[in-house]
């Protein structure tokens, strides 16, 4: 896959599918959400449903009810007037028996320039998984000049979506 004109900012477009790419901070963390069919689906629908984000303290204006390939979503972080807004397009769909969500990549505008995938998988055991990549970088020169303080509101954020899924 390519960035088209307009989408997304960095050309490793997908990288969170596999390995993740040299001259980026890279994120990979998964959680244990229980076991079985009903847990797994719950799961899936949630993190398509962008529930997952809502459910982290995250606003989220989409032009799909559901992350598809090309939906555009602006992802919204803070409080009362004070915020970052974060455009991102959905490059990939994971829809398997037993593994789905989606990867978003971001836009111009983003206070990053990367990649991040939400999914779950129901492993062999029938323990369901909740996984996050991603790879990034700052893109916007507040990101650049704040870039300690950017890794650790995204480590922060990556945790509230860790514990987005509990009931």
């Amino acid at each position: 896959m390519t960035a088209r004109p307009g989408g997304p900012t960095y050309p490793e477009i997908g990288a969170t599918a596999g390995i993740l790419p040299d001259g980026y901070g890279h994120t990979v963390r998964s959680r244990i959400l229980g076991a079985g069919e009903g847990t797994f689906q719950r799961a899936a629908d949630r993190i398509l449903r962008w529930e997952l984000h809502r459910r982290a303290g995250m606003g989220v204006r989409a032009d799909s009810a559901t992350a598809v390939p090309g939906a555009r979503v602006n992802v919204r972080i803070g409080w009362g007037p004070v915020g970052i807004t974060a455009p991102c397009e959905v490059v990939y769909v994971v829809d398997e028996p037993r593994r789905r969500g989606f990867a978003y990549g971001t836009l111009t505008g983003h206070p990053e320039r990367g990649e991040e995938y939400f999914g779950v998988e129901r492993r062999a055991d029938d323990t369901v998984v909740l996984t996050i990549r991603a790879f990034s970088r700052p893109a916007a020169w507040w990101a650049r000049a704040g870039a300690p303080v950017a890794r650790l509101v995204q480590r922060r954020i990556t945790d509230r979506y860790l514990r987005s899924l509990d009931d």
